[in-house]
């Protein structure tokens, strides 16, 4: 039986008054969708923080959680300066996840181990 695959993301949310809300999973898709919900009581249910905008693959959970913890450490500018180099429109991703599938493994420069 060949090893399991697994997958981490560590991904980028916004409000439209770009309020910034850093998360990990292991379903990229599921949980943005969660996000999206607006539940009450939650961080981005009150501040209505749910257009995905950033996001990087991990192949190793260690290695999502540990980027996560970087990217909450930075300033607000760096994150800004992060999301704008790959989304300089602030482009809500959410979408594309829908009609595409999340890739397996992408790209070279999003790639972390």
């Amino acid at each position: 039986m060949p090893p399991r695959e697994y997958h981490f993301w560590v991904y980028i949310l916004c409000s439209r008054s770009r309020n910034l809300y850093i998360g990990v999973t292991n379903n990229l898709k599921r949980r943005t969708a969660i996000h999206r919900e607006g539940v009450l009581g939650t961080h981005t249910g009150r501040y209505a923080i749910h257009r995905l905008v950033y996001f990087e693959y991990f192949r190793y959970v260690r290695s999502a959680i540990a980027r996560e913890k970087q990217l909450k450490h930075w300033t607000r500018e760096q994150k800004i300066e992060l999301i704008e180099r790959r989304n300089p429109t602030w482009e809500d991703l959410f979408p594309t996840l829908l009609i595409s599938s999340v890739p397996e493994r992408p790209e070279a420069d999003s790639l972390r181990e």
